[in-house]
């Protein structure tokens, strides 16, 4: 098929808390399978009763006893056995950051958790309600989601029609648009919604900030920058999360594969206004071995159909692609 626009259609668990745990150990057990577990991308998982015990440690980022957490092999069920641990219901979860209790957009858990990374989850906090003039045509906000259900906001461009806006913040979920409630919708949809509301008119938003401590209190971020060197693993492996299929655990992304997901990040902000890690590895995934654009842009369609990417898009993904593989980027 040549390119084109195309489209597929509670229980108390106690025992899970470790009281006074030392936040930077206790990973030695999860560790040590790294180089034994390894499973190289793209291969089929091995059967169930021949893959390692992982178990990772997690807090809540607003203060908590450490608790341990295994057994899950996505997203979802990654947030339900967190849920499990604090005794939550799982939609109190927003979102979690790696090694780090702040808000922090450069932490994000996405598609990968290191063998050794410390989990936080940040839970609902406050709700608020905010009218927005939309004087320009962009709001200059980069949505992200957290793979269970919410949007939320990644960036806030400094100087936008957003960011005149004091109230909001980045880490805000991103609850109803005009009275939707738009819970349970993907990023790219509430990204789309936002981008279509009509210039020189009122909208109003419905929030839910995260969590805070009193010592967490801070000023206000625009959010992540495109770093240079943005690797979440202090680990010898991660274990990859994908939507669809079962989680594997692999080696350390290579120098070709972090250029490539970051250029392909990068883009899907540019022309879509959300980042998405998990996303963008996919992306990355597919185009390793195809020859041209029109088939890679095939393969996109059979792997990702809920998406309908721009031919642009998918003509500079495959420059990027193309690049990293050449040691360009």
């Amino acid at each position: 098929m040549p390119l084109g626009p195309w489209r597929k259609k509670n229980k108390s668990t106690k025992e899970h808390l470790v009281e006074n745990e030392e936040v930077g150990g206790g990973h030695a057990g999860a560790g040590s399978h790294a180089k034994t577990a390894v499973n190289g991308a793209g291969l089929p998982p091995p059967p169930a009763n021949l893959r390692p015990k992982l178990v990772f440690h997690t807090q809540l980022a607003h203060g908590s006893p450490t608790g341990r957490i295994e057994g899950f092999t996505n997203v979802k069920e990654l947030y339900g056995k967190i849920a499990e641990a604090f005794n939550l219901n799982p939609p109190e979860l927003l979102f979690c950051t790696l090694n780090t209790h702040k808000i922090d957009m450069d932490k994000l858990l996405g598609g990968q958790i290191g063998l050794e990374d410390f989990i936080f989850a940040h839970i609902k906090g406050i709700k608020k309600e905010v009218e927005i003039y939309k004087s320009e045509d962009a709001l200059g906000l980069t949505i992200t989601d957290n793979g269970a259900g919410y949007a939320f906001i990644k960036r806030i461009k400094e100087g936008s029609v957003v960011d005149g806006v004091k109230v909001i913040s980045v880490g805000d979920h991103v609850e109803c648009i005009n009275g939707r409630n738009i819970v349970g919708t993907r990023h790219y949809e509430v990204a789309r919604m936002l981008k279509e509301l009509p210039k020189d008119k009122v909208f109003t938003l419905k929030l839910v900030e995260p969590m805070k401590a009193f010592e967490m209190l801070e000023p206000r971020s625009k959010g992540a920058k495109p770093a240079s060197d943005n690797k979440i693993s202090n680990g010898r492996g991660t274990l990859r999360l994908r939507s669809k299929g079962p989680a594997t655990v692999e080696e350390e992304p290579t120098e070709f594969e972090e250029k490539a997901v970051k250029k392909v990040d990068d883009l899907l902000e540019s022309y879509m206004g959300i980042r998405d890690t998990e996303l963008a590895a996919t992306m990355v995934e597919v185009g390793r071995d195809k020859k041209n654009p029109d088939e890679f842009a095939m393969a996109l369609d059979e792997t990702l159909g809920d998406f309908a990417f721009p031919d642009e898009f998918v003509f500079d993904v495959w420059g990027a692609i193309g690049d990293a593989k050449q040691g360009r980027l």
